[in-house]
């Protein structure tokens, strides 16, 4: 009975694989192209959620792993050795998952800056368009009126 983990081991290791295999569902959704940036904040809010979930099945992982540094001690070579091999592999999937999370915010991260530069240069753009407009809808000045002339050269 040494060499086997206890209930709690199994249990642990269910949850943080169910855990994972949720995780990297929600990860693969397509990215699709969005141009709204409400959309794009509520995906950053999921994403840090995520995020926050992964610290919390740290804990899980952490008894993962010294459980299985506990039954090396105790049961037989190929027994212990099983069990380092199940963690790996989880441990993998985690360093990936972890980095892949931490990649999708920065990206989106970055888009959300990246539009928010847009729109507000949009805004700029627009502003500046309308006044253009207001300006050449003005009436000219008369051809022997130089002064006003002058005047609307410099406005041009």
């Amino acid at each position: 009975f040494d060499s086997l983990p206890p209930a709690h081991y199994k249990e642990t290791m269910n949850t943080i694989l169910v855990w994972m295999q949720q995780s990297e569902t929600k990860l693969s959704m397509p990215q699709v192209a969005i141009a709204e940036y409400e959309t794009m904040e509520q995906r950053l809010r999921e994403l840090k959620a995520l995020q926050s979930s992964l610290q919390e099945q740290q804990k899980g992982l952490n008894y993962l792993s010294t459980t299985v540094e506990g039954l090396s001690r105790k049961a037989p070579a190929e027994v212990s050795q099983s069990y380092r091999s199940e963690v790996e592999v989880v441990l993998g999937r985690w360093r990936k998952l972890s980095a892949q999370l931490a990649e999708h915010c920065q990206k989106l991260e970055e888009r959300m800056t990246k539009l928010q530069r847009f729109q507000n240069d949009t805004k700029t753009l627009k502003k500046w368009m309308a006044e253009v407009d207001v300006f050449l809808k003005e009436e000219w000045p008369a051809l022997g009126d130089s002064e006003a002339l002058e005047k609307q050269l410099e406005q041009c």
